[in-house]
């Protein structure tokens, strides 16, 4: 039996196409409160409301309010939001040539946990998103990762059955539930390694 052919890469973003730092936002978001900016980002990735967030189900305002409530502060939504987006590294991991070079052989994806905050300022300051024409947002769809509701519907965007399709996260879990859909699956850690995981999987690079 061949192995299909590879038609579609669906990538994550963060720590895979955009370096994240979480202490950059934190800094700003901590001045005046009693907890380290670590402290901070802990609190907030434990807060009950974090994957409603993620998931959609809050509005950014309402979010702002909610962290402003619990957290205390008197910055404004407008200073929120910047230093919100401050947790996005602004020079990419990768050059758009990269994405050129593989948007000639393949259906490229995007499949990420995220929040409509994050998501507004990715499309307004990346423009390597524009070799993507299929973007799966958690907070569009109302699911997250490692869910296999969002990896079918980055399939589904992409036009393609699982086998078909090449899946790329940090995390290991993530991929893990990529392959049980029968995606192949890469854990990033490089761009130098992404590179050898395409020749092994025999790819037009």
């Amino acid at each position: 039996m061949t192995t299909p052919k590879v038609r579609a890469i669906i990538f994550d973003i963060g720590r895979v196409l955009i370096r994240i730092d979480a202490s950059r936002a934190m800094k700003g978001l901590a001045t005046g409160l009693s907890l380290s900016p670590d402290e901070l980002w802990s609190a907030i990735e434990k807060d009950p409301r974090w994957k409603d967030w993620q998931e959609g189900r809050i509005a950014a305002r309402d979010w702002y309010l909610h962290m402003k409530q619990r957290f205390g502060g008197s910055v404004t939504f407008e200073e929120f939001t910047k230093t919100w987006n401050l947790v996005l590294d602004p020079e990419p991991i990768h050059p758009n040539e990269m994405f050129e070079r593989l948007s000639k052989n393949y259906r490229l994806a995007l499949l990420s946990n995220t929040d409509p905050i994050h998501v507004a300022h990715m499309e307004s300051h990346y423009d390597f998103l524009a070799y993507f024409p299929a973007r799966i947002y958690s907070c569009a769809v109302g699911v997250t990762k490692p869910n296999p509701l969002i990896y079918r519907e980055a399939l589904r965007a992409c036009r393609v059955r699982a086998e078909e399709a090449v899946y790329i996260d940090d995390i290991a879990a993530n991929v893990e539930a990529a392959q049980r859909l029968g995606m192949a699956g890469i854990q990033f850690e490089s761009p130098m390694q992404l590179a050898s995981a395409f020749q092994d999987l025999q790819m037009a690079i």
